[in-house]
């Protein structure tokens, strides 16, 4: 698949039918939100986990030397953590742009992290058939890439410790997150020693 799914995305699930929509964030969307919405609240998915095995050719990467950010696979028993905003449907085709780098958006069930109940809303993930996508790889190997990487929004390393910084402020401990956030940080302090 191409790593621009802008088209894909509209065709396959247009919303112009909905007033408002919710969306799910689990990577930059969490502490990024350059879009408007009508309420943003605390969520989480299950069954799903997050994992920097997508490559960034358009964000904080390079055609020729990709970034490495957040991306979803399914896990047994697992959840992820995230934010999710209420959105009217216009906002997806800022949306669908950003996300256009093998992100493909689907409808799945969050939970409030208030425990207050459940809502249908879309996800974007990019699975292991689109053609940014990189794979599974250490959390040494990962820091090290995501130090040695930049793109148009900003070097990688900014997305990583943002994102920990996020997860932080939700409360949620994700070890593969903060495993890779050690990582990066143990490579600077041996940089600048």
């Amino acid at each position: 698949m191409s790593h621009n799914t802008v088209a894909i995305n509209q065709a396959q699930q247009p919303l112009d039918h909905l007033d408002s929509v919710w969306l799910f964030g689990y990577g930059s969307l969490i502490y990024k939100a350059d879009f408007s919405y009508l309420q943003r609240r605390p969520a989480r998915i299950h069954g799903w986990q997050r994992r920097f095995w997508q490559g960034s050719h358009d964000h904080r990467g390079t055609p020729t030397a990709p970034g490495r950010v957040a991306t979803l696979i399914q896990a047994d028993n697992a959840h992820c953590s995230g934010m999710a905003y209420q959105v009217t449907p216009a906002v997806f085709e800022h949306l669908d742009h950003r996300e256009k780098n093998g992100y493909l958006r689907f409808f799945t069930e969050f939970e409030w992290l208030d425990g207050s109940g459940t809502v249908n809303g879309l996800v974007y993930v990019a699975g292991p058939d689109n053609d940014a996508y990189l794979g599974p790889a250490s959390e040494q190997e990962i820091a090290r890439h995501i130090a040695q990487s930049a793109g148009p929004s900003g070097p990688n390393d900014e997305y990583l410790l943002l994102l920990a910084q996020a997860l932080r402020d939700l409360d949620d401990h994700d070890p593969h997150v903060f495993a890779i956030e050690r990582e990066l940080l143990a490579l600077r302090q041996r940089h600048f020693t």
